[in-house]
């Protein structure tokens, strides 16, 4: 009896639906595929997304566009999800050692070159979403059609989840670079769009799936001079005064004469200003990711993503009370300072102190409670997620922070002592004339209290403190 006549035969139990319904009897019988077909696809998947994670991650700081930010912190982070769990499959299929750390093919290693070393926005992000995005998906469901839906199905099952998250990314990448790229600048950049699918076919793509149609491998054009990392920060035309350090809104915070309601709007003001954060976590992760495991990599990715979130909520709060927060001077001096004055080991003990310091009741409970008092639920609902994502941060911290110092006290001490060694440059940045450290609150203030239909309280409209002499965790500086 034939194979076919096999399976034309072949009744499960009153119909039901075979192979746990993972796919049929006919499929199942074929056996085209093989371990180490399925590695090797998976090997140079990997390899690309690493690369697109680190391009994202690289490129956060040095991308003025806010919307741009916040979206490569989110996309690093799923490119570090499936780096991730590629990692995990390829490892349960007995290839030790496992070569993730290799090269798989030259041309791809000059399409992930070309694409980081893009020396402005529009090449970048039609470099990003137009060729590399299109590539992984493409790829990924070439692995879910080819491989064995049975005995490779967690391939399967990982080919399917990636397509799900990355149509996302591709169909923001397609909006993102309608809205930038015009006709003149694509025709400037078609010759090097040209090229970069050049090195897809002669890699024959992402997977090596496909045949070769490249006589000879492309030479590079933005890459002959290779990727600078940019650590000084830098923002859009929205963002204005960003050296104004005149407002302290941890003083307002914690001072108990102020009410729940007036203290939100500082807190909302305090999460969109974190966009700081990734702008210098993405530091740490270029300078270390030669030092470091691919597990501290990930981990930080989520945190990174996290704060780009938490300042999202602060956006959302604004536009919530119909309040324009591009009006308000949205400070970039901490991630510029940390950026520009420490190494990577000395920021992470600066980012690991204050995520310690957020652990009290004083810290993200206490923003909590405040959100919860205040009457606005968008606020005690971003800060009951804030304060869950914070305790997560602190936990990545001792995990990969605190194990490099002999005790928990020690890491702390030499956090701080990190942070005191940052020269705030408050009057240096006065005395040059790029701020006046001007008190923006009143102005702000007065607005919300229009939106809220209420007599501003005349102790809060008076509040004029700055960080001249005391840091966010309100100690003096010398």
């Amino acid at each position: 009896m034939s194979t076919l006549d096999s399976v034309e035969k072949y009744v499960t139990y009153r119909g039901l639906p075979p192979l746990a319904g993972l796919t049929s009897m006919a499929r199942a019988v074929q056996c085209k595929w093989s371990v180490e077909q399925s590695t090797e696809r998976l090997k140079r998947m990997h390899y690309v997304l690493k690369r697109l994670h680190e391009t994202f991650t690289a490129r956060i700081t040095s991308e003025p566009i806010y919307e741009l930010k916040t979206a490569f912190s989110h996309h690093a982070y799923l490119c570090a999800e499936y780096t991730t769990a590629i990692r995990k499959r390829v490892g349960e299929m007995r290839v030790p050692p496992l070569g993730l750390d290799q090269v798989p093919n030259d041309s791809l290693e000059l399409l992930m070159d070309e694409i980081i070393a893009s020396p402005t926005t529009e090449e970048l992000v039609a470099g990003v979403y137009e060729v590399a995005v299109p590539s992984i998906l493409e790829a990924a469901s070439r692995l879910e059609q080819d491989a064995h839906p049975l005995a490779d199905a967690p391939t399967v099952r990982l080919a399917k989840l990636m397509q799900f998250e990355f149509k996302e990314v591709a169909v923001f990448g397609s909006q993102a670079v309608a809205c930038l790229v015009n006709s003149e600048q694509r025709l400037a950049m078609q010759t090097w769009l040209d090229l970069l699918r050049l090195c897809l076919s002669a890699a024959g793509a992402v997977d090596g799936a496909l045949e070769v149609n490249c006589a000879t491998a492309p030479a590079p054009h933005h890459s002959l001079k290779p990727y600078q990392y940019q650590g000084e920060p830098k923002r859009d035309e929205r963002f204005h005064d960003s050296y104004n350090a005149g407002v302290n809104p941890e003083a307002f915070l914690y001072d108990e004469r102020f009410s729940a309601r007036d203290k939100t709007l500082m807190m909302y003001y305090k999460r969109i200003r974190e966009i700081d954060v990734p702008e210098m976590m993405a530091s740490i992760l270029h300078d270390l990711r030669d030092d470091e495991p691919w597990e501290f990599h990930m981990e930080m990715s989520r945190q990174l993503w996290d704060e780009a979130r938490h300042a999202m909520m602060g956006e959302v709060g604004f536009v919530s009370l119909g309040m324009d927060w591009s009006t308000i001077p949205i400070n970039f001096t901490w991630s510029r300072n940390l950026n520009l004055q420490l190494d990577a080991r000395e920021r992470h003990g600066v980012l690991f102190f204050i995520e310690q310091g957020l652990m009290p009741r004083t810290g993200k409970r206490y923003e909590w409670e405040v959100g919860c008092e205040s009457g606005d639920g968008l606020s005690g609902m971003f800060q009951d997620f804030d304060w869950a994502d914070e305790v997560l941060h602190a936990q990545i911290g001792r995990r990969w922070y605190v194990p490099r110092y002999k005790s928990l006290q020690e890491a702390l001490v030499y956090g701080d002592r990190c942070w005191t060694k940052v020269v705030s440059q408050w009057l240096g940045y006065r005395d040059q004339g790029l701020t006046d450290h001007s008190n923006w609150w009143p102005r702000l203030y007065r607005e919300a209290c229009i939106r809220w239909n209420v007599l501003p309280d005349p102790l809060a409209l008076s509040f004029n403190t700055s960080y001249e002499d005391s840091r966010a965790d309100l100690k003096k500086i010398d």
